[in-house]
Parts: C-alpha cells; sequence; structure tokens
C-alpha cells in the first residue's frame, strides 16, 4: 500500500471487545456451544438475546424505502484500526467486518456499516466446526468417481479459514399475466401400415400468482458463485438478529453488490423460475405435452428484503503441484469445489456408455 492511501484512510472504532477477561487472550464464537469462548483458558459467555421474540431475528425490510443502493468495490477505500490488545495500528480494506491483528492476533471486529451502507440485519452462525469441515470433505472427495485414486488418498485440506459472506434475500408477491401456446401428440397410422407422431397445436393464455420467498443472491464479487452455489442451500430460517459476537473469531465482510443490482440479479432468476412454473402449470391444466412461445409480464409487489451474512469454511489441498480450492457451508456441510480429473477413468465411463448403448440398439434392432 502506498504512503498516501494509508493517509486517506479513515480510522474506524471496534465494535465489538474480543478480550477474554479471565485470561486476556482472544474469544471467538464457537459453533459447537453457540456461545463466546476463549480457546486458551476455556472461558465461556453466553451471547445476550433480545427479550422481545421479534428482535431475536433478522426483520424483513421494506425495498422501496432503502436508501443506500450502491455497490463497493474492493481496494477502493481503506480503513485503520487501533488494536485495543497491543495498540497496533492496522490498515485494512473498507469492506472488511472481523479479522484478525496480525500483530497480536487478537479478533477484531468492526463497524459492519458506514455511512453510505446498509448494515447487516441477520447472522446465520455458524453450526460445524473446522475439524467436522474436513471430515465432510473427506466424503466429498472419496465419492468424486472421475478423481484419481492417488488424489483421494493424498489430499489434505490446508488450515480452514471461516468467513462470513454477505447475502441478499428478497420476499416479492408476483402477479404474471401469460399467453402461449401448447401442442397434443396423436398417433397416426399412414396407408403403408408405418406410424408417426403429429402434434395438434392450440393457443392459451392465463394467469399466475406465486409469493417469492428468501430468493438467494450473493452480495460479495471475490468468490467463484459457481462454487458457492454448490454448496447452497442455506438454512434461512435458523437466523439471529445480528451482533457482532457471532462473528468474532472469523473473516467477515460487507457487500460489493449493492441492493438495487441485488435486486436485478434476483429478477433474472425470478423469472427463470416463474417461466418453468407457468409452463408446468399449461401442461397439467391442458394436459398438453409440449408448450411453445411462452410470453408474460410480472408485477412484484410488497418487495421486502434482508442483508444476512452467512457461514462458510474456505480451503485448499494441492495435489500434482496444482491447488484445488472447495467451500463447506458452515450450517449444512454441503461441500463444493473443485477436484483433479482422471482421463484414464473418463475414457472407461465413455467406453462403457457407448457399449451399453450399442446393446441396447442391438436389441432394439432385433425386435
Amino acid at each position: 500500500m502506498s504512503t498516501q492511501e494509508a493517509e486517506n484512510a479513515k480510522q474506524v472504532k471496534l465494535d465489538f471487545d474480543a478480550e477474554c477477561p479471565s485470561c486476556s487472550a482472544s474469544i471467538e464464537f464457537n459453533p459447537v456451544s453457540g456461545k463466546l469462548s476463549c480457546p486458551y483458558c476455556g472461558y465461556e459467555s453466553e451471547i445476550a438475546s433480545p427479550e422481545k421474540e421479534e428482535e431475536k431475528v433478522a426483520r424483513e425490510m421494506d425495498f422501496a424505502m432503502a436508501e443506500e443502493r450502491g455497490n463497493f468495490n474492493w481496494g477502493v477505500e481503506k480503513k485503520t484500526v487501533i488494536c485495543e490488545a497491543c495498540a497496533a495500528e492496522t490498515i485494512y480494506d473498507a469492506l472488511q467486518v472481523a479479522d484478525r491483528c496480525p500483530y497480536c492476533g487478537s479478533n477484531q471486529v468492526m463497524e459492519a456499516s458506514a455511512k453510505n451502507t446498509l448494515a447487516p440485519n441477520g447472522v446465520c452462525a455458524f453450526e460445524i466446526t473446522d475439524k467436522q469441515a474436513g471430515e465432510n470433505f473427506q466424503k466429498w472427495i472419496r465419492g468424486r468417481w472421475f478423481t484419481p485414486r492417488a488424489a483421494k488418498i493424498s489430499a489434505k485440506p490446508d488450515s480452514f479459514k471461516g468467513v462470513y459472506l454477505p447475502y441478499w434475500t428478497f420476499d416479492t408477491k408476483t402477479s404474471s399475466r401469460y399467453s402461449a401456446s401448447y401442442g397434443k401428440h396423436r398417433t397416426v397410422t399412414d396407408k403403408d401400415g408405418k406410424t408417426q407422431t403429429e402434434t395438434d397445436w392450440y393457443s392459451t393464455s392465463g394467469f399466475y400468482q406465486e409469493f417469492i420467498d428468501d430468493h438467494l443472491i450473493s452480495a460479495t464479487t471475490r468468490y467463484d458463485r459457481n462454487m458457492m452455489r454448490k454448496i447452497e442451500p442455506f438454512n434461512l430460517l435458523n437466523n439471529k438478529a445480528y451482533k457482532p459476537e457471532y462473528v468474532a473469531g472469523f473473516l467477515s465482510e460487507r457487500y460489493s453488490i449493492g441492493l438495487q443490482d441485488g435486486w436485478g440479479h434476483a429478477k433474472k432468476e425470478i423469472h427463470d423460475h416463474l417461466h418453468a412454473q407457468i409452463t408446468s402449470k399449461i401442461r397439467w391444466e391442458k394436459n398438453a405435452d409440449v408448450v411453445s412461445s411462452l410470453r408474460f409480464s410480472t408485477t412484484h409487489d410488497d418487495i421486502t428484503y434482508k442483508y444476512l451474512m452467512l457461514p462458510i469454511w474456505l480451503s485448499s489441498f494441492r495435489y500434482k503441484e496444482k491447488i484445488y480450492r472447495f467451500m463447506v457451508n458452515g450450517q449444512t456441510g454441503q461441500v463444493g469445489g473443485d477436484a483433479p480429473i482422471s482421463p484414464l477413468r473418463v475414457t472407461i465411463a465413455v467406453i462403457l456408455s457407448l457399449i451399453t448403448i450399442a446393446i441396447i440398439w442391438y436389441f432394439f434392432m432385433s425386435e
């Protein structure tokens, strides 16, 4: 970092004192107990829960009332934090929420929002440990049929890094008017006695409504979205109102994809979902064999959102001098990532598939 960037970094306060009151080490959230725990002396502390039931979980926020809707870029702005344990000054990216002091290792939970950003209103806390994540990884890689046996035996995950990543969820009442063509197949026999399938086409139109609940959209640009999808879904109902204690001991970041763009991504995915649902509706109602030329327009009412921090274990392993990265869902243990592929195994699978097709074709032609 340049001297100019360091001078322009804004100083922020820590949002949570992570010092153990018993031994002065750094306490962190323990996924097993659901409490704050000191890994050195064993001290544990309950995380205070709001008295009102409606304040214990993340509230649905009115989309139309949100004032801050923009995106944010990593590396553009910096902030400085004074460590309360060793007084060292550390410069972070402005989007970081939690990390460790590089000088003394203390957990640092910073302000989760700035004046021009929205604050997270919910967190799904870690429910599995790094050890359990490692066990799930071993099961996952052993089940990869195309992965070389040597890789399955030698693959050992590097140390896990627990991160809370930002997500948007959207609720909306959808109302769609549609028109389409649908076809019904019938079998006809020509004068030579040969049969063939013909399709009779009809027109239809109608109205379809559906309530979309908690449609999930990643709010970060730093990680592979395809890999992130592999570890979904999360148990979004098991969320808690955001408190800095839950992210103590883990890396955490604010959103870089803002609310407006997040909703744009959600609308495209909801459109695809509605296309499939309306197609199924027409096929069922009309007893149709095929649906074509579907057109529809949708209105969205009562749009609400939540800004959640979701738990993910990150790690990687090395095989033949290449790094393979993977993720583990911090709630469910679902694993997703990259793994080496054996060309020999792929070739064998292709050959077996061709042999199977050839045998089926032989018996079909024989009959």
